[in-house]
Parts: C-alpha cells; structure tokens; sequence
C-alpha cells in the first residue's frame, strides 16, 4: 500500500499543508454486571440472530400478504429494486446488517453486479454505498478493488463525487439538463429569425451554414450582397411576411449619404454584438474559474478533515495507481491482454471528476513519486504536481488508450475508418451506433453483415434485456439490437436451457411503464430459452390469462406481436393458475406431465382471491391443487419483483419457491439445467456463491 499522499490542488489557489489526521480511534467499554455480559454475549451475535415470524398484511389489491419474509436479508434481496427509493436502504439494510454482516455485503455488490454476478442496478448499488461509507468506512475502503469487478473502475471516482457533491447530485444534475433541453427546444421553436443581425455583411462567395444563396445582383455602385431566393436586401425578410418591393423600387429615391449610415448602423450593431459575446465569454470563463476552485476547495477540505474520506480516498488512489503502473509494465513488454481497464475509468486530467476530487495528482504522485525519479528532486512541489499530472496523461493514459482501442480514442481524433466495431463494449455500442452509420457506413454496415454470417462478434453482457428491446427503434433500424439480442440467447444458451418452464408475465394497470417492459422482455427471453414444448410461449394475466404462443422469426416481429396483446386491467393471479388447473383435470394429464416451474414477473400486487382474509396467495395455490388430487405437482413458482413493493409472498423458508428481484438477466442462470429444489433463502445464498464474493470482507 502506497503512503498517503500530501494533495495541493489546482494551481489557481495554495492552501496550508493539511495537517496529519489521527487515526479514528474506538473505545470499547466492558460492563461488569454479569447479567449485561450474559444479554451482550447472546443477544449481540449477528450470527446468532433469530428469525422473527414475518408480519402480515394486504397487497394495493387487498389480497392477504406477508409484509417481509421473516429475513432481512431475503427481504432486501428481494425488495430492492432500480426504483427503491433511498428511505428503503437507511431503514433495511441496518436490519440485514445485524442479522448478518457479511451476506449483506454481498448483497450490495449485487446490486452491481454487471458480468453475470449480480442485478446491474446502478443507482441502488450507490445508495448501498453510500449507506456503506457512513456506518461502516473500512469495510467499504478495504473492498475497493471487489468493488471494482463486480462493476467498473469508474464506480470508485463516482462514489468520491457523490460523497463530496452529494447523494443526490445526479439527480439533481439531470433535472437540470432537463430544464435546458425543454428550454432549448422553445427556442429553437422559435426560428432563427432576428438573429442575422449578429452577422456581419456577407460579400459573396460559398453561403454560410450551408444556406441557398443568390448570385450577387449588379445596382448602384457595385453589386449588392447576395441575398436567398425570394428574400430581400442584404439577406433580410420583412417581419411578419409582409412583402418586399422590388430592387429598384428599393433603391430608388435612397442617397449615398442614406446608404453609407444604414452600412455605418450596421457595423456598428455588429461591433457591439461582438463586444457583448466577448463580455458574455470572459464572464463565463470567470465562472468555470470560481466553480472549479471552490470543487478544489470542497475536495481539499472534506479530504483534511474527514479520516474516513481520506481512507476511501486514498485506498481508490491506490487501486488506480497499482493497476497502472502494472498496466504500463505490460505494455512495454507486449502484454496487452494482461493490460486492465484501469487507464479507460481513470478521470481524465481536468475532467470533470479530476476537477470534483483531484484524484488526477494524487494517482500521479504514487505512480511517479519523487524517490524514486531523481529529476524531481528539489523541485518545488507545486511544480512537481504540475509536472507528474502531465506525464501521467503523456506517458500512461494516452498509451494505454491507445493500445485498448476505446472508441471514445478514434471518435476523439475524428478517425471512424479506423474503429475496432468488435471491440466495441455493448454499452458504447448501443450509445455510439447512429453515429458509427453516419460517419462510417460501409465499413460498420459491412460489420454488422460480418456478425449476422459469424464471421464477426458483438457485445451484449452488460446491457438489460428490455434496453435491447427499447432500441430496436433507434436510428439504425433495430439492426444492432437484434445482434445484441441472439448474442445474449446465445450466451445463456451455452449454459444450459430451461427445462420444464413458463413465464407468467404481469400486464396489469401497476405495471405501467419501464416495470411492464421488464416483464415482457424477460418474459420473451425465459420462452426462448425453454426447451419444447414451452418454447416461445408465455401467459400474460390481467383480467383474463392468456397463453400465447409468441410468433415472429427476429425481436422485431416478436415485440409487435407482443404489442397486440391484451394489456392493462386488473391482477388476477389465481386465474394463472385456475387455467392451468383447468387443462390437467381435462386432460387428464399426470402430475410428472404438468408444468415444474412458473416464473411470476409482477410487483406482487395481486387481487383479493379468497373468502378467507388472512389466506396468501401461494396458500390458495396449494388448497386447489390438493383439492384436484394434484399436490404433489405443484409447480415451483420463481416470485420475481420490478416494482418498490413490501408485498412478500411466502416466508424465507418456504420450499418450492423462490424470491428474486431487478431487471437483470443474470439471476436467471441459476435455474438453467437445474431442477433441484429451491427455497428463498437457499436461492439467495447460491446467487452470492460466486467466486467473486468470497473475496468480500467486513471489518468494521
């Protein structure tokens, strides 16, 4: 571990040297009544917490429901969803961090986990962190570089950045910009006229800004500006449409003298126009000025005063820096596949996160420190910071880019024929695509041509199924969603197949909006992952439960034969399973014939369905099929949640169901080839059984 580094910030302000900051020290007092060391010893063990009878209550529907699961953890595991808000995080994960520490820590990184370890819930992972940072610092510090492989290196600036700007500084970064998209957009509503006064007089020539303009017209003393096809003089309409004279109606009865004061007027408004632009320029330089040392400033002092802050700051300071300067040796030895990603996610220098945090010169100083290169000897260390910034940008992030093939490199330095499309993450590629067709047609149209024979590759793991699904109607005509979609079929195909499934796909009112596109969209994925003969088939229930086998032969086809279904209406869960009921008693099918296993994508807001209140959902289930003589054939039913709701199915120890949650894929995997049994908290703990997660440690 690197020795902390003394920071100065940007050159516009020299504060005091900061001084060294005691390590936080904690006291642990030790009582000496026996009876208070009894009740510590038993009842303070998280691992010896009880599970507490889960409470009950009733869903937005007023059908009977657990209210939790009776385990913390299983709760938040199964809760927690992109649209939790943050009160849900501060009161949860408390609870599950008694009951269990170290699974809980586990559970934030799900959140993250983006490469088949976790739910891709961005945003949820930064609440957890953030609730991380506060009440438990050195675990979070310590875990910096776990962090990172469950997401991205780019996580651990963010983390800084909100820590320094706020929790909610993103959110609020965004309503912003969409204030001044609406606001732009009325006044691009507007017209540009009224504007062309703050161009000076145009002589001829190629028109400006790709205008159609008029061959310049012969009149009194030379010829006369050019002007557009049926406007007027020197280029101007006349307000309000009115109509213009004719050209020497114009001119007729006009002086030299009226010419030479109109021409001298309107240098003289182009003159102050310019003069106000560069008054408007130089405030706004002032601005950034003042911004970006009063970001110095805040960073500085949080980082001064704050030991916790100053231990995450300087951990994440030294996972860049390693990474880095082994990156570096692996690049002069021609080892680029051993090279990380760490030069792609390090702030770029006077970035806005460098400017935010000054994690630029802190890295900087560790990669270059001074006893070990004697041309920094007695330089000043203001100059020295100035100097080792810069040679990291020259001599380690340009190369190291350079050598990636990050696309963001080529696009940078306007060379698109020279894009590696296979190389492209599928993340850059969703967002980049439209521009890649208008700057590189050919070659990325040939690309695409080369992935649908095979002959080529594109990305998919780290995008949501229903985001695939949302740019079929992109710029590009849907051409790279449906690549991204068979790459992501293909790949879970590879792992196995489900055997025996169904996909149940709430289309109710509650679901409106992204949580009904998540559930059509791993609705569709379960159906071609399922061997025949549920193949391609799902059941929507709302008012009525369909089964529909899906047509179509691409995601286009498919998505519009999924807009034509029955959408909206009420929650009828029960008659999922009443229609399912109904088919094995009329065929009477054997119970090794029926269904094994449902998954339910809803936000567990089902309708009332009994007469008896306190009677579950999954309670009625197991009445009717008993009463139809098939309870041994009771399918195992996978309860996944997409929207916030405190509605629990089943208790954490029922056998036969499990508890999911989010709008990844990944959960997925664990019911690929396997017919074993399932329980929700079993389930949990297999989701957090990767090799990843047992790098996690909690130390505080």
């Amino acid at each position: 571990m690197a020795p902390p580094s003394l920071l100065l910030g940007p050159p516009e302000f020299r504060n005091p040297k900061p001084k060294p900051i005691a390590a936080a020290t904690q006291t642990q007092t030790q009582s000496t009544d026996p009876f208070v060391d009894l009740m510590v010893a038993n009842y303070n063990d998280a691992a010896k917490a009880p599970i507490i009878a889960p409470p009950m209550g009733f869903t937005e529907n007023r059908s009977a429901t657990f209210l939790a699961s009776g385990n913390p953890c299983v709760d938040f595991f199964f809760h927690v969803v992109p649209s939790t808000p943050a009160s849900y995080f501060n009161q949860h994960l408390p609870l599950a961090w008694a009951h269990n520490d170290l699974t809980t820590l586990k559970l934030i990184c799900n959140l993250r986990g983006v490469r088949g370890t976790g739910k891709s819930d961005k945003e949820g992972f930064y609440t957890a962190a953030f609730w991380l940072h506060k009440h438990h610092p050195k675990t979070l510090a310590c875990n910096v570089a776990s962090l990172a492989e469950f997401g991205y290196f780019k996580d651990l600036p963010e983390i800084l950045y909100r820590l320094l700007q706020g929790e909610d500084v993103r959110k609020t970064q965004k309503a912003e910009w969409s204030m001044r998209k609406g606001r732009a957009c009325r006044i691009g509503r507007r017209g540009r006229r009224g504007l062309n006064h703050l161009r000076p007089p145009y002589r001829g020539g190629v028109a400006p800004c790709g205008g159609d303009f008029a061959p310049p017209v012969p009149y009194r003393g030379g010829f006369a500006p050019p002007a557009p096809y049926g406007g007027g003089p020197y280029g101007l309409r006349p307000p309000f449409g009115g109509r213009l004279r004719s050209s020497s109606s114009a001119v007729k009865g006009r002086g030299s003298s009226n010419r030479k004061r109109n021409v001298h007027s309107r240098e003289a408004r182009v003159k102050r126009a310019m003069e106000r632009a560069q008054l408007e320029k130089e405030k706004a330089s002032s601005l950034r000025r003042e911004k970006k040392i009063s970001m110095a400033q805040k960073a500085l002092g949080r980082y001064q005063r704050d030991p916790d802050f100053r231990f995450l700051y300087e951990r994440v300071s030294d996972l860049f820096s390693e990474c880095l300067k082994s990156d570096i040796e692996n690049f002069n030895s021609n080892q680029y596949k051993k090279i990380t990603l760490a030069a792609k996610w390090c702030p770029s220098i006077d970035s806005s996160f460098d400017r935010a945090t000054l994690l630029c010169e802190s890295i900087a100083r560790k990669v270059f420190p001074r006893e070990s290169y004697p041309e920094y000897e007695g330089v000043e260390d203001a100059h020295y910071a100035y100097r080792v910034r810069d040679r990291l940008r020259k001599d380690v992030l340009v190369p190291l880019r350079k050598v990636l093939e990050l696309p963001e490199v080529y696009i940078g330095a306007n060379q698109w024929g020279s894009i590696p499309y296979n190389r492209v993450a599928s993340v850059a590629m969703k967002f980049y695509k439209e521009k890649f067709l208008k700057h590189d047609e050919e070659r990325f149209k040939k690309y695409l041509e080369d992935v649908k024979a095979g002959k080529s590759t594109i990305a998919a793991g780290a995008l949501l199924p229903h985001e695939i699904i949302e740019s079929l109607n992109h710029g590009d005509g849907g051409q790279v969603a449906e690549l991204q979609w068979k790459r992501m079929v293909d790949d879970m195909l590879k792992q196995g197949k489900m055997n025996n499934c169904l996909a149940v796909c709430d289309v109710s009112g509650s679901m409106n909006g992204t949580p009904m596109e998540v559930s059509v969209a791993l609705g569709l994925l379960v159906s071609e992952l399922s061997e025949e003969p549920w193949k391609g088939k799902v059941i929507t229930f709302s008012a009525r439960p369909k089964l529909h086998l899906i047509q179509g032969g691409d995601l286009m086809s498919k998505c519009e034969f999924v807009r034509t279904m029955e959408w909206g209406g009420n929650t009828n869960f029960q008659n999922v399973f009443d229609l399912l009921l109904q088919v094995a008693v009329k065929g009477r099918l054997k119970p090794e014939h029926m269904i094994k296993r449902i998954f339910v994508f809803s936000d567990m807001e089902f309708d009332q369905a009994s007469t008896n209140s306190w009677e579950t959902d999954y309670q009625i289930i197991q009445r009717k099929y008993n009463e139809k003589g098939y309870g041994n054939a009771i399918p195992q039913i996978v309860f996944w949640n997409l929207r916030h709701s405190l509605s629990t199915p089943v208790p954490s120890t029922q056998p036969g169901v499990a508890l999911l949650s989010g709008y990844s894929k990944n959960l997925m995997k664990l019911f690929l080839d396997n017919d074993g049994e399932v329980r929700p908290d079993s389930v949990m703990e297999q989701a957090l059984s990767g090799e990843e997660y047992q790098k996690l440690l909690v130390l505080d």
